[in-house]
């Protein structure tokens, strides 16, 4: 059995709530031996300290997704610099840019990340990082790094974090590592149409990659149109292996130490 570690779900989601105790162990089954839960929202964030302080299998993010930051007050804010505070919080996010769906006003997602990162510097935290850019444009890919190449330029040397669910280019995914990120691998790399993905992740080394399952969504090709769940993350680093002509173990075993030094977790 592979030992693994699902660097981000959402357990939290409702899709959870008739059976998450079940799912959380079917994914200890399947060998995932941590998840890392993932605030999207002030209220994401609460319910993903509250799973982490119950599961001892379960960590937590606090974090305002892009979506989200039309609303967010400077009481938000603060509320979310006291949970971030919490041992059983390993990292700030998800923060960043969605110039896909653009549910909240361009500037204001950026005043937003901008005020998370902030965050994560005074707590020595690393961070989560949504970027979705609209079809052939790489506006919010460009934007978001620009932000973080500034906010990494007045960190001290140590952990940054991770470009969440990774689907930029080569040139971005060099940018990202030049300045620390982890690179995060998820699902789609197993769709059928996904041969431009999959290239571009056998080029990146693995000592720089992060699994996450995203569930309940972005479930993988067997049981695509399903609700996704971390105990699916072994196929993912199954594909990962085949495109790197490794074994899955070796894949599971060097991205679980990533997790393990990005986001401090225990051996």
């Amino acid at each position: 059995m592979l030992m693994l570690i699902d660097t981000h779900a959402h357990l939290d989601h409702p899709q959870f709530d008739p059976d998450r105790e079940a799912v959380i162990m079917r994914a200890s089954q399947a060998g995932v031996q941590t998840i890392i839960n993932v605030g999207a929202g002030m209220a994401s964030s609460r319910q993903s300290i509250a799973l982490a302080e119950h599961y001892a299998t379960v960590y937590a993010t606090v974090g305002i997704h892009p979506h989200d930051a039309g609303s967010v007050t400077a009481v938000d804010l603060e509320a979310l610099r006291r949970l971030a505070a919490h041992p059983r919080v390993v990292a700030i996010g998800e923060m960043g840019l969605d110039y896909y769906r653009d549910r909240s006003p361009r500037e204001t997602q950026k005043a937003v990340l901008t005020a998370q990162l902030d965050i994560a510097a005074e707590l020595d935290k690393p961070i989560v990082v949504h970027i979705r850019d609209k079809e052939g444009q790489r506006a919010a890919y460009e934007e978001t790094l620009d932000i973080l190449a500034r906010w990494v330029s007045r960190l001290p040397v140590g952990r940054v974090g991770v470009l969440h669910c990774f689907s930029g280019d080569i040139q971005t995914a060099q940018m990202a590592l030049d300045l620390g990120f982890y690179l995060g691998v998820d699902g789609p790399i197993t769709y059928p149409n996904a041969g431009s993905l999959r290239a571009l992740v056998a080029r990146l080394p693995v000592d720089r990659l992060l699994l996450e399952t995203d569930c309940p969504y972005l479930a993988p090709q067997f049981c695509r149109g399903r609700r996704n769940e971390p105990a699916y993350l072994s196929s993912i680093a199954a594909q990962v292996a085949e495109m790197m002509n490794v074994s899955a173990e070796q894949v599971a075993a060097i991205t679980a130490e990533n997790a393990r030094l990005l986001f401090g977790l225990p051996a």
